[in-house]
C-alpha cells in the first residue's frame, strides 16, 4: 500500500509539474470560453428568443440564466473526458522514454503500477474539474443563478461519475499507445472530435436521425445531457412559472437534449446515471483484464 500512495503522489506531482500535459488539458476549456465569449453568447440567446411564442417577454437574467447553463454543461462535459487523457498520457510517456523500465526494475508488482496510473489520472482530473466546476457556478452565480442545492449537489455528482467514466476510457485506450505520435494523434483526436460526438458543441438535436441514432449508443452522449438537465432545470422551472408556454419550453428541452431519445424512446435521467456507471465498469473491467493478459505473456 505505501509503495501504491508513493507512485500515486509521483504521478500527480509529475502531471502538475509537466506545463506541456497541464496546458494541453486546459486547452478545451479555453476554447469553449473564447467561443462563447467572442460568438456563442449573442447566437444562443438569438435562438432562444426566436423560439419563443410572439408577445412572449423573458427577462435578461433569465435568458443569461439559460445561456449559462448550457455553456457550463457543455465545458465541463468535454473537460472530464479530455482532461483525464492528457492526465493519463503520463503513462504513455513513462512507455515511451523508458521509464517504467527503471520502475519495474525494482521489486514492484506490475498491477500496483498500473492501479497507480490509474488513480492518479483519476485524482488528477478531478482536482481541474472540480475547480472548473466551482469557476462555472460563480460563472452563474453572477450572470444568472436558478440552482437549488439539490441541483448543485447533482452536478458535482455529474462531473465525479464523468471524471471516473473518463479515467476509465482513458486507461483502456492509452494502454495500446506505445509512441509520442500516437500519442499526439489520440489527443487531437479527442480534443477535436469529442465535443462533437457528446452533443456539447452542437446538440445532438441538429443532427441527421441517423448520426443521432448512432451517438445513442456512446454513453459520454448522457453524461452531456445529464449535466444539461441539471443546470437548465431551474431556470427552466421559474421561467414556466413566469406564464411561458409548456410548449415553448419542451421546444427549449428538445433543441437543448435535456430530452435525449433512444430509438424514439425517452431516455430518463435514472437510465442516463445507470448507463454511465455500467460503461465505467465495463471500461475498468477491460483495463483490469488488458494487464492481467499482458503480465501472464510477460511471465
Amino acid at each position: 500500500m505505501k509503495t501504491l500512495i508513493t507512485l500515486t503522489k509521483r504521478n500527480v506531482k509529475l502531471f502538475f509539474k509537466d506545463k506541456g500535459m497541464f496546458f494541453t488539458s486546459l486547452i478545451t476549456p479555453a476554447i469553449l470560453l473564447v467561443l462563447y465569449a467572442t460568438f456563442l453568447s449573442n447566437v444562443y440567446k438569438d435562438s432562444f428568443m426566436s423560439g419563443m411564442p410572439q408577445g412572449v417577454v423573458i427577462s435578461e437574467s433569465l435568458i443569461n440564466g439559460l445561456v449559462g447553463g448550457q455553456l457550463v454543461s457543455s465545458l465541463l462535459a468535454v473537460s472530464c473526458i479530455t482532461v483525464a487523457f492528457c492526465s493519463n498520457f503520463l503513462m504513455v510517456q513513462d512507455r515511451v522514454n523508458g521509464t517504467i523500465k527503471d520502475l519495474t526494475i525494482s521489486p514492484l508488482k506490475p498491477t500496483t503500477l498500473s492501479v497507480s496510473y490509474f488513480i492518479a489520472t483519476f485524482i488528477s482530473t478531478a482536482i481541474i474539474c472540480f475547480t472548473a466546476t466551482i469557476i462555472c457556478l460563480g460563472y452563474l452565480a453572477i450572470t444568472g443563478w436558478y440552482l437549488t442545492f439539490g441541483d448543485t449537489l447533482l452536478i458535482l455528482l455529474d462531473v465525479l461519475i464523468l471524471t471516473l467514466f473518463g479515467t476509465a476510457l482513458s486507461s483502456v485506450v492509452n494502454f495500446f499507445l506505445t509512441s509520442q505520435g500516437q500519442l499526439s494523434a489520440v489527443g487531437t483526436i479527442v480534443s477535436a472530435g469529442y465535443g462533437f460526438i457528446c452533443g456539447a458543441y452542437m446538440p445532438i438535436s441538429s443532427f441527421s436521425p441517423a448520426l443521432q441514432k448512432v451517438v445513442g449508443f456512446l454513453p459520454g452522449t448522457y453524461g452531456t445531457s445529464l449535466l444539461r438537465n441539471h443546470t437548465l432545470r431551474g431556470v427552466l422551472g421559474e421561467m414556466g412559472s413566469q406564464g411561458i408556454p409548456t410548449s415553448a419550453l419542451e421546444g427549449v428541452k428538445e433543441s437543448l437534449d435535456c430530452n435525449l431519445y433512444f430509438f424514439e424512446t425517452q431516455v430518463q435521467t435514472s437510465a442516463m446515471f445507470i448507463i454511465l456507471c455500467a460503461s465505467f465498469i465495463v471500461l475498468l473491467g477491460l483495463f483490469v483484464v488488458f494487464n492481467i493478459i499482458k503480465n501472464k505473456k510477460k511471465n
